[in-house]
């Protein structure tokens, strides 16, 4: 039985002119569940992530607490195979793991919902701009208006099947071995859109989901044959043993 772990990217820059890279908390946060998973003595046999950079870098910080700490454990000095080769990122970068046009979602919302200077004179303008952004995924995920963005819910939710699919493949075409684990570092869209398929669930209940899904945190999905199923959700005990600051959703 092959187990997929589909771990959320840590900490990005929500607010931020650009998005798209960690935090030094969201750094942490991904070198604490290599931590975790070597010290645990959790193997990793192979680790993709999507194209975008907060997804690459939670998988290189993954590897910079795993990586030291598994050789150091392993008790008979064997060398362990390398999970993931960064000299070849077209080894381990599968695009279908990327997030949802985030500003896409949020500018086609925006003659609805607000803009900058509503934001900017909001007495918490983070606050302001978590509510806005909430608003545009209902509206996303809502469907009434999916001709105008970019990449519709329906498109996007196809292409996260595609990209469970992609690994399964993936897996098939490789030397790993039927009790193989995989790690791939994607991001809530992606993790809540494929939860929401195994449990034979729709739209609504992907937007809920993705809401709860905390940076780090792991859903695992273990193939047998050709059945694929749910075993845990949205697991980040690896965040409790600095405390509860290091959990965070956005």
């Amino acid at each position: 039985m092959t187990t997929i772990l589909l771990a959320r990217h840590g900490q990005a820059s929500f607010g931020q002119e650009n998005y798209d890279q960690l935090s030094e908390l969201g750094e942490t946060q991904a070198k604490m569940l290599g931590q975790h998973y070597a010290n645990t003595q959790r193997r990793i046999d192979a680790i993709f992530t999507g194209n975008l950079i907060r997804q690459q870098d939670s998988a290189r910080h993954f590897w910079e607490g795993y990586q030291p700490l598994v050789h150091a454990n392993h008790g008979d000095g064997t060398p362990t195979v390398s999970a993931i080769n960064f000299d070849e990122p077209d080894s381990y970068i599968l695009p279908q793991f990327d997030e949802f046009n985030h500003k896409d979602v949020f500018v086609k919302s925006a003659s609805d919902f607000g803009n900058r200077a509503e934001i900017a004179k909001a007495e918490s303008p983070s606050t302001r701009l978590a509510e806005l952004f909430d608003q545009a995924m209902q509206r996303w995920h809502a469907g009434d208006n999916d001709q105008d963005y970019i990449e519709s819910w329906p498109q996007f939710n196809d292409r996260a099947q595609q990209a469970l699919e992609q690994v399964r493949t993936k897996i098939a075409n490789t030397s790993l071995d039927q009790d193989s684990t995989v790690l791939v570092f994607t991001s809530g869209g992606v993790i809540a859109a494929i939860t929401a398929q195994l449990l034979k669930q729709g739209s609504q209940t992907a937007y809920q989901l993705n809401k709860s899904l905390v940076n780090t945190g792991v859903t695992s999905i273990t193939l047998k044959n050709q059945s694929t199923r749910l075993l845990s959700l949205n697991e980040y005990s690896h965040l409790f043993s600095e405390g509860k600051r290091f959990v965070t959703w956005r």
